[in-house]
């Protein structure tokens, strides 16, 4: 292991790092955008509509990650629809994440009991604000560790778009392998790199489920 080769390539890995933040940032907050309202329309009870959005769903959990990197980045330009590498890059992230978001999120909406919502109507509560003051906090402390796991798994999967040219962290190190054979230096850093990112999330979500556990202790 040579230390010194290491130290000289961390420039580059930090600037691979903040292109795997940046990608990875914009598909977490869009992602839990579409989960949010794909829950809320998944729970609509409107069953054309909870069709369309299961039917979603099961489609992006049932085929593979890298080829639907593939379809977006080469697919999608063959119908007039040309993104660049970034923006395809965090199109794929956002639409495989938003599906595992729904699946929380309306897991979380339906942990919310029959009891809350008639206590909600006993205090004669709009239904905007049952949704918003109630339902929503319950739900999001049932859906949390489900949801923190998709986060990070999203920071983790944005490793696959090295494969279409984007230059984050797996890529920066694959490229600088190409050239100078050091694997195991080059991949021995990132692996500790992504670990101390996944650690770091996993703090803060863990963070906000005890703040969001706060109300309910001693229960």
């Amino acid at each position: 292991m040579d230390w010194l080769y290491i130290y000289k390539a961390l420039p580059d890995l930090m600037r691979g790092l903040g292109m795997t933040l940046m990608v990875s940032g914009v598909a977490i907050v869009l992602s839990l955008l579409i989960g949010i309202i794909g829950a809320g329309l998944r729970t609509s009870g409107i069953k054309a509509v909870e069709m369309c959005v299961a039917g979603y769903v099961e489609f992006i959990r049932g085929t593979p990650y890298l080829v639907q990197i593939f379809f977006i980045f080469y697919g999608l330009p063959s119908i007039g629809m040309k993104l660049s590498i970034f923006w395809s890059g965090a199109l794929a992230l956002t639409i495989w994440a938003s599906a595992f978001h729904i699946e929380s999120f309306r897991a979380g909406l339906a942990s919310v009991g029959q009891g809350v919502r008639d206590a909600s109507a006993s205090l004669s509560l709009k239904r905007w604000q049952h949704g918003w003051f109630i339902v929503f906090p319950l739900a999001l402390r049932a859906a949390l560790p489900s949801v923190m796991n998709t986060v990070v798994a999203t920071v983790k999967n944005s490793a696959y778009l090295q494969a279409i040219g984007l230059v984050e962290l797996t890529f920066v190190a694959v490229d600088r392998i190409a050239y100078e054979f050091r694997t195991v230096e080059m991949f021995a850093s990132i692996c500790v790199i992504y670990l101390i990112c996944v650690f770091i999330l996993s703090g803060l979500g863990h963070r906000l489920e005890r703040r969001l556990n706060r109300p309910f202790a001693g229960r």
